[in-house]
């Protein structure tokens, strides 16, 4: 019986530096879970929160507004409208306008976005500072790219263990 392997145990990815590797298996990791634990996941159970936890719904938001931000921090750009519109989305449970295979691709896409910025990005940045919001909190490329990574894998594991509860009646 074949197991498997984990992004990381696959081997290096092109076009991404190797310093940058770990950030770019995490998020393919996290993809991959994703996807896994969100087929077939019924739409009413998304805004559940079990013992006054974090939604699915709110996860699957959380997950793909993060990344969004702390890559464009990690550009050096301001966020924009849209990102805070979304920002203020998160949290707010509502079944209306969203399906879970909307949260998933939104997801996905910008698990895509982020690698394609992993691909052009320039090792000698690695270590320049970026502000993070508007207090311009001290961060590097590095740091916030890292970061990403590390925050998509602690919401991945927070999110299978909702979708298991949830799906059992566990509330």
């Amino acid at each position: 019986m074949s197991q498997k392997l984990e992004v990381w145990q696959r081997g290096p990815l092109p076009e991404i530096i190797a310093l940058l590797q770990p950030v770019a298996h995490a998020l393919l990791q996290a993809r991959e879970e994703i996807n896994d634990y969100m087929e077939g996941f019924p739409v009413e159970l998304l805004w559940l929160r079990p013992a006054g936890m974090a939604s699915t719904g709110f996860h699957l938001q959380h997950l793909s507004g993060v990344l969004d931000r702390v890559f464009t921090y990690a550009r050096s750009e301001k966020l924009s409208e849209f990102q805070f519109e979304q920002l203020a989305e998160e949290g707010k449970d509502s079944l209306d306008g969203y399906s879970v295979e909307d949260l998933v691709s939104r997801f996905n896409n910008q698990v895509n976005n982020a690698l394609e910025q992993l691909k052009v990005t320039d090792e000698t940045t690695l270590a320049d500072f970026r502000g993070i919001g508007r207090a311009g909190l001290p961060s590097t490329v590095i740091g916030l790219l890292v970061h990403a990574a590390e925050h998509t894998m602690r919401h991945v594991g927070q999110l299978m263990v909702t979708v298991a509860v949830v799906k059992n009646g566990g509330i």
